[in-house]
């Protein structure tokens, strides 16, 4: 086995979905671009109704079925895998080009155990860009990362903070604190991409206003199952 073929036995991407059909067809182009050839790519499906897991199934995808749920979904592709380097990505997220050997290079000295991207978020407003500027750099600031950002690590830091929590919302906040125990992220400046339809849909500002009463009533101890009824 030459050295590229290793590095490209190291990596186990998971997404996590639900319902998330018309996603797939683009998502799986994007991997193709983006990723060398030889990573594991798992879809962890949480009870779709849209035909996501056989559509993903077609598109070279390992499909799982989990409880619905992102931890519980992330957590159940991570179990399936042996990899080394784990890489989470929502389904309406699309990668950088290279986006493997950034995360293999980011991680290689071992002094850092995990990471995230910058991210873009597309949609119909404007603001949406400023808001993803916003994001990175409060992530840079706090070394919080949010789900949005591709968070990528290693398995032995995976294992070490127990998974993502058993929790239905702010479970890639908790991650980012637990993980800064073992080391600051490694934060790269090449972007991923992101849907802005959850802003879209609910309005911008609202949107924003809304996530951060969310995250300050979570810094200062209010359960995680109590926001997500008011995020529902």
């Amino acid at each position: 086995m030459n050295r590229d073929s290793e590095q490209t036995d190291r990596l186990a991407l998971i997404v996590p979905a639900l319902d998330e059909a018309d996603n797939i067809p683009a998502l799986a182009a994007n991997l193709q671009a983006a990723l060398r050839p030889g990573h594991e790519l798992w879809l962890v499906d949480g009870g779709s109704r849209d035909g996501t897991a056989e559509l993903a199934s077609k598109h070279g995808f390992r499909v799982l079925s989990s409880p619905p749920g992102r931890a519980a979904q992330m957590n159940a592709g991570a179990a399936a895998s042996s990899r080394p380097l784990l890489l989470f990505l929502h389904a309406d997220t699309r990668l950088p080009e290279g986006a493997d050997a950034l995360i293999e290079q980011a991680l290689r000295s071992g002094a850092r155990h995990w990471g995230r991207f910058d991210v873009t978020i597309t949609g119909a407003s404007p603001v949406l860009r400023l808001v993803g500027t916003l994001m990175n750099s409060r992530s840079r600031l706090t070394g919080i990362a949010t789900g949005d950002q591709a968070l990528f690590m290693t398995r032995r830091a995976f294992d070490a903070v127990g998974g993502f929590p058993d929790q239905p919302l702010m479970e890639d906040i908790e991650i980012s604190r637990r993980l800064k125990r073992l080391s600051p992220p490694r934060c790269l400046r090449a972007r991923v991409t992101t849907s802005g339809r959850r802003w879209d849909q609910r309005g911008v500002w609202r949107t924003i206003t809304l996530m951060w009463r969310l995250r300050l009533a979570y810094w200062r101890g209010v359960p995680a199952k109590t926001l997500a009824r008011h995020y529902r």
